[in-house]
């Protein structure tokens, strides 16, 4: 056995966690929970006088839109963003603004003012990645260390000096680096996902690995159902309305129903007209992404600004395809994961680094080659899927208005979910070993058009939409 380049697992790629973003929420309350380990094995927590925080980059130019100042807080806090109750994140963030204090790890208590201990250093950048953050701590005596962080996409986060995340140096049965790696593999008749669960077992028992994946899909799920059953407006001062309500009012014609099983009879009840399959997916992702936008719970698939995609390719299998099982359901997970992770060692799955190809172009590619094996098409089929999908994403920008993931990011997902299905219905009718393109070349391709991409449409609300939509937002 030889060791990947970088040993990523399905659950390095699905993350629990709150929106509305994986790389500007997510990975800043990860950073910020890590810089807490890293001051207790300095000294005690107790013996803190002082918090600096600063934001660098694409985070200091929407990190108030995506809410990293409250994702830092949080994680300063010690609160786990997977258990946390989302419905409390405002009220304990208010209490820190209004008394101006903040309870590290939760117990000893500092002054803290969000608006001068975070500081969004709009015009500076670290030289590793568009999305570093420092945290200068003082100590009673009145010594300084800092700890520096890059939330590099996905919830994935690399402390300074360090080439990769921590805890991922396991070796595994089937080494994969790229797509052609994955392939060879696939030769010794293996399907994508039974590859993708060998190597699972290198961190985990397999029973473990299935209930953890069908973990996932519950929140992924829990997420859907609950976007679909919530009105009203999106928070951050965009005055934009939730959609997936009413869309799924209107697709089940008054149905009556008691949980998220009588509605997904009611959704099949409903036919398999093209028109109605298309407009329930739409909502499916709608859903996710609106409660994304609100700070909800969600999965990373592989980010929060792309996590509706995935989960409304699923939702599909499961509503019009006959997915039910939960085998289905692993399988589907476990393909998803290891196109997610081979677009991550070949280029980025980081919309500061490469744009918004690189996050719904690579969530789309992911779907795609999940929905094509668990529609019975080949491994070739299934990274055909993937390349289709991904080639009509390249060159997509990030240039969400007023740094919010709402516009345009909640319909990309949409439209990432729809392309995934469309290029796995063309994968299934297609001979892939006649295909002129392959995966690695299209994410080769993918890579080096974000390095000639211009920062400004890499999440910096600095180019494209977010300059020429006219907007006013309220103070954070």
């Amino acid at each position: 056995m030889q060791p990947a380049r970088e040993a990523i697992s399905v659950f390095d790629m699905f993350k629990i966690g709150i929106g509305p973003s994986s790389s500007h929420t997510l990975g800043p309350w990860k950073a910020a929970l890590a810089c807490l380990d890293a001051i207790q094995q300095k000294v005690y927590v107790s013996d803190l006088q002082d918090v600096q925080v600063y934001l660098y980059g694409s985070l200091a130019k929407t990190g108030k839109g995506h809410g990293t100042d409250i994702a830092v807080m949080m994680g300063l806090m010690g609160a786990d963003p997977v258990h946390f109750p989302v419905e409390s994140v405002a009220a304990v963030i208010q209490k820190v603004k209004d008394s101006s204090k903040l309870p590290l790890q939760g117990t000893h208590h500092i002054t803290f003012d969000p608006a001068t201990h975070i500081q969004f250093l709009v015009n500076e950048t670290l030289p590793f990645h568009p999305n570093g953050m420092s945290f200068l701590i003082t100590l009673d005596n009145g010594e300084t260390f800092s700890e520096t962080y890059y939330s590099i996409g996905g919830g994935f986060v690399v402390k300074e000096g360090d080439q990769h995340p921590a805890g991922k140096k396991v070796e595994l049965p089937f080494a994969i680096d790229n797509a052609e790696d994955l392939l060879q593999h696939c030769m010794k008749g293996m399907a994508i996902h039974e590859v993708v669960m060998e190597n699972e077992a290198s961190w985990r028992p397999e029973a473990a690995t299935r209930a953890n994946l069908l973990r996932i899909w519950q929140v992924m799920q829990e997420c859907i159902y609950k976007g679909c059953h919530t009105k009203g407006e999106l928070p951050g001062g965009l005055k934009v309305n939730r959609r997936a309500f009413a869309l799924n009012k209107k697709l089940l014609n008054d149905a009556t129903y008691t949980n998220k099983e009588g509605w997904i009879k009611a959704i099949r009840r409903g036919g398999n007209e093209f028109q109605y399959i298309v407009d329930w997916v739409s909502c499916f992702a709608l859903a996710v992404n609106e409660e994304n936008a609100s700070f909800g719970r969600v999965v990373t698939a592989p980010t929060n600004g792309s996590a509706g995609v995935i989960p409304a390719v699923l939702q599909y299998f499961i509503c019009f395809c006959n997915g039910q099982t939960d085998e289905q359901i692993v399988r589907f997970l476990l393909t998803a994961s290891e196109i997610g992770s081979i677009f991550k060692k070949g280029a980025t799955i980081s919309a500061a680094m490469g744009g918004c190809q690189a996050e719904i172009g690579v969530s789309s590619a992911m779907a795609a080659a999940a929905l094509t094996e668990s529609m019975g098409g080949t491994q070739r089929q299934a990274l055909m899927a993937a390349e289709i999908a991904m080639e009509h994403h390249l060159g997509l920008t990030c240039d969400p208005i007023g740094g919010l993931v709402q516009i345009p990011c909640i319909e990309r997902n949409t439209m990432g979910a729809i392309k995934a299905i469309t290029a796995a219905q063309l994968a299934l009718q297609s001979a892939p070993d006649f295909a002129i393109v392959s995966l690695d070349k299209v994410i080769k391709t993918m890579w080096d058009t974000a390095l000639d991409m211009s920062s400004k449409y890499k999440e910096t609300a600095d180019g494209g939409l977010a300059i020429h939509i006219p907007i006013s937002l309220p103070e954070c």
